[in-house]
């Protein structure tokens, strides 16, 4: 049994253990940068909720001083 891989005996069998180690890291990265490419929209969203804060204070402010005047 000594020097036999998985698959087979000698060069095949490693050659092929190496093409099954690129296949494992090329999905793996293709799945990292598909996920990565979504934290895009989301950063619009935030954006998007932060600046309805703020016009939901200026208008929670304005209220109050109109409220303060009467």
């Amino acid at each position: 049994m000594m020097g036999s891989s998985m698959y087979g005996y000698g060069i095949w069998g490693l050659l092929l253990n190496i093409l099954i180690v690129l296949l494992v890291v090329w999905v793996t990265v293709t799945l990292l940068n598909r996920s990565g490419s979504e934290g895009s929209g989301n950063n619009e969203r935030i954006a998007r909720v932060e600046k309805d804060v703020e016009d939901i204070k200026n208008m929670v402010r304005d209220i109050k001083d109109k409220l303060d005047e009467i």
